[in-house]
């Protein structure tokens, strides 16, 4: 055997769990006395868990193997020395249609969608209450999460392992999910009305919320305290979005504003103004749309990186207008217009040469940032609203969830 005597014992408590809530009592008791397992067994379901994520691991490595194989032919395709022309040019990994699955199974409109960072699954929220666990390579529903007694405004995974999920809702709770087990670990209260967003540091180790209180609250996981609190929005505070080194968060508000604050002060660092309507959602640059933002303005990377970081935000909302600011400089210097009504959700393609956004017009359009123009549109990607989008990390796939009460996936080749 390989396994070390801590592990032989985990595994023979697991085994016993799943015998005794299968009601194999003899084989249950035979078993415990031969293996001589004390103490406590844990969960009873974790070994149908574990096979369940051996399964779906099997499946994912035989998909990445179809994967190679396909590279491999389009390199002894393209050869040595060949350069891509407009016939063969690389994939620019967009969504298109027709969608690979439509999910559903939430009773009201689905507010948010995050995707795992390791296994391939996403969880959704709703209106309804509950927060869905989805297989998103075969479109099965995993789990249901319940425990918020009222809507449920959004979900997000620790971004490093994924063994927390966070939520939020109109009860005025923020809840701290294991991932292993499906259960709340902790009820956070603080906010004394509907929590709107929350988001992890890039570290996992501490959660933003915001609330219509106006508020910004920080929390720190392992205690489940409130550190912090920032002021300064005199609105509902709608969403949030963090730095990719978690130095800088920005907020947007009913207050039609778009706050940016350093971590440790609770002052706003910087205020931009322009939107003539709520701001509904923001967006930091990625490291890629950074490079792509600064070489389409003709400035030179190393310049920038002479005292402050370069640092991009979108925003949108329901002025239908959407508007990418050089935070560095204070100044919007691109808007973007093509929406027919109020823009939800705005997010920086992985490559960072687009980015994507969906509306109330029920359509998801992907805007070129080098050139600001509308490089593709899902139109009627929905058959209403379409509240939130959220793009995989490590895969080619987009997730669209609507007040149609459906979530949609979308490859992107």
């Amino acid at each position: 055997m390989i396994l070390t005597e801590k592990e032989k014992e985990k595994l023979h408590k697991a085994i016993l769990s799943y015998l005794r809530s299968a009601g194999l009592t003899q084989s249950a008791n035979a078993f415990e006395k031969e293996a001589n397992i004390t103490g406590e067994l844990g969960p009873s379901d974790i070994l149908e868990k574990k096979w369940s994520s051996v399964v779906r691991l099997q499946q994912k490595v035989m998909s990445l193997q179809t994967e190679v194989d396909q590279l491999k032919e389009e390199m002894i395709f393209y050869g040595p020395g060949k350069k891509l022309t407009d016939g063969n040019k690389a994939s620019e990994n967009l969504p298109r249609a027709p969608e690979k699955f439509n999910l559903l199974g939430h009773r009201e409109p689905v507010t948010s969608l995050s995707f795992h960072p390791v296994y391939s699954v996403f969880a959704s929220s709703s209106e309804d209450g509950s927060i869905r666990v989805w297989d998103y390579e075969n479109g099965n529903l995993e789990k249901i999460l319940k425990g918020h007694t009222a809507t449920v405004n959004c979900v997000a995974f620790e971004p490093n392992t994924g063994t927390l999920l966070v939520s939020c809702a109109a009860d005025l709770s923020i809840k701290i999910w294991n991932f292993e087990s499906f259960e709340c670990t902790k009820t956070l209260h603080g906010h004394d009305h509907n929590v709107g967003c929350v988001k992890f540091l890039p570290a996992g180790d501490f959660i933003l919320s915001s609330s219509r209180d106006h508020s910004i609250k920080l929390w720190e996981v392992s205690t489940g305290f409130c550190i912090k609190t920032y002021l300064g929005h005199n609105e509902w505070v709608r969403n949030l979005s963090v730095n990719s080194d978690g130095s800088l968060f920005a907020s947007c508000s009913n207050d039609e504003s778009i706050i940016i604050w350093g971590l440790e002060a609770t002052a706003p660092q910087l205020i931009l103004t322009g939107h003539e309507n709520v701001v509904e959602t923001i967006a930091f640059a990625n490291k890629e749309a950074i490079t792509v933002l600064l070489t389409s303005k003709n400035r030179a990377v190393e310049e920038e990186k002479r005292g402050k970081n370069p640092e991009f935000i979108a925003s949108a909302g329901r002025d239908k207008i959407i508007r990418i600011w050089d935070v560095t400089n204070n100044n919007c210097m691109i808007n973007l217009r093509g929406h027919d009504n109020w823009v939800k959700t705005v997010l920086f393609h992985p490559s960072g040469k687009f980015l994507i956004s969906c509306s109330d017009d029920k359509s998801i359009r992907v805007w070129d940032l080098t050139s600001g123009s509308c490089n593709k549109k899902l139109l009627d990607a929905h058959t209403h609203f379409i509240l939130c989008i959220a793009m995989n990390p490590r895969y080619p796939l987009l997730a669209s969830g609507s007040v149609d009460k459906s979530i949609k996936i979308w490859e992107c080749r």
